[in-house]
């Protein structure tokens, strides 16, 4: 794990907007478990009713920018037309004032048949070049909204802009056609990966039950046998190296039992400085025999959280070891440059949101495999399971929060816990 970032990672910024590392140099990094998350907490979530759907009820909808007034197209080509006929028509007669009255008829009667003949002419015109294209292209969008995927339009040969438009509509279907198949695809692929996963995580499940129980008769055993060796005896060294492996298997078989089975939390309003303090004071015991100073930094202004206090001190004690492993790869290091190994822990308020970030100058986490440390069973180091990171994430997840990562190699690693200061509610299921 990894350092104190001097750059502060600010929640309230959508992950969309955090650029992929927070500085050009090469070997520095940022990721956040939001990135693959349904929503982003600074999304709006709606709690109340979903809004009925406007074509169920038999209405449509309303855009309040449109006119109150509809005008068909016809109308709005023909007017400019008509007044610039009407207007030749007038001064025409203003011309025509000298003359007899049996010729002007005349000449007025056949400009007036003419200008008709023009507008019906550019009418016709009109309708077909324009109208019937339109209609048509209106009838393969609602073919299309009704998920037809496979319409084309007729008049994509043509050389003008109409064409244009038909040519550029059928590349879009053809677009929506391949990127359905291609979701499918994927989707089909998921869905077995997933049964797969389910059924090795039942799998996974019985055999840990199954590795349990003989566990601990094997550990009672081994305490059996240590009260009746001799204080003198070099086995007990032994014993004691027995008992750290059974701890360690126990400890990867309740991780592997929680990872299969997760629990949901049991929130309520609390305090979580007191729960990070907890957190804190056990990864203090933790970090004496290696020399790392870990300090705290709390918020008496931060409002209650809403929280599992026992799930959410997992993840930060969680994290606190892994950054004191962090450090301790990267304490040849650290002495060469003359630092001591530090952690800092800091709550603080951000906007509808609490932060607590955990920040370490150990060894840091490269660019390459950040997007990976959240995987399950994905680990860099030797003795780990890979499990821990993953079940952090899932636990924070279960709390409608995001777990942001920013580390630089050789310098450390900065990991912000994001929690809403208050849950959206679950939505009402309709029956």
């Amino acid at each position: 794990m990894p350092e104190t970032m001097k750059q502060q990672i600010d929640p309230d910024i959508p992950a969309d907007e955090v650029p992929a590392a927070v500085s050009p140099h090469p070997r520095k990094g940022f990721f956040s478990t939001a990135y693959s998350s349904a929503a982003l907490l600074g999304d709006p979530i709606s709690t109340g009713p979903v809004a009925a759907d406007p074509a169920a009820a038999g209405t449509e909808p309303k855009d309040p920018d449109l006119p109150w007034l509809r005008i068909n197209w016809e109308i709005k080509a023909l007017v400019p037309i008509a007044c610039v006929l009407l207007g030749g028509m007038l001064l025409f007669l203003l011309a025509t004032l000298s003359w007899r009255d049996p010729e002007r008829h005349t000449v007025l009667l056949v400009a007036g048949a003419g200008a008709v003949a023009i507008c019906g002419a550019l009418l016709v015109v009109l309708t077909y070049t324009v109208q019937r294209p339109m209609v048509e292209l209106q009838q393969k969008i609602a073919q299309l909204g009704g998920g037809d995927l496979k319409v084309a339009v007729s008049f994509a040969h043509r050389n003008d802009e109409i064409g244009d438009l038909g040519r550029n509509f059928n590349q879009m279907v053809i677009q929506l056609r391949e990127s359905r198949e291609e979701i499918e695809r994927l989707h089909r692929t998921q869905m077995s990966r997933a049964e797969h996963l389910a059924t090795l995580g039942e799998l996974a499940t019985g055999l840990a039950h199954e590795i349990r129980n003989p566990l601990a008769g094997i550990a009672g055993v081994i305490e059996i046998i240590s009260r009746d060796l001799p204080a003198t005896s070099p086995a007990r060294a032994v014993v004691k190296d027995v008992r750290q492996e059974i701890a360690r298997i126990n400890h990867i078989v309740t991780d592997l039992l929680q990872t299969a089975r997760p629990h949901p939390p049991t929130v309520r309003k609390s305090d979580l400085n007191v729960t990070v303090e907890h957190a804190v004071m056990l990864g203090r015991q933790q970090a004496l025999a290696k020399s790392v100073e870990i300090t705290l930094s709390k918020d008496p202004t931060l409002p209650e959280v809403e929280h599992d206090s026992d799930q959410i001190h997992q993840v930060l004690l969680n994290l606190l070891l892994n950054a004191l492993q962090a450090i301790d790869l990267q304490a040849g290091d650290l002495q060469a440059s003359h630092r001591r190994g530090t952690i800092s822990v800091t709550v603080k308020p951000q906007g509808a949101t609490a932060v607590v970030e955990v920040a370490d100058n150990g060894r840091g986490i490269a660019p390459d495999h950040l997007p990976n440390i959240f995987r399950p069973f994905y680990t860099t180091k030797g003795d780990g399971t890979g499990l821990g990171l993953s079940l952090a994430r899932r636990i924070v997840e279960d709390h409608q929060g995001r777990i942001d990562v920013s580390s630089a190699v050789g310098k450390g690693t900065t990991f912000a816990v994001v929690l809403p200061l208050q849950r959206a509610a679950a939505p009402v299921s309709m029956s």
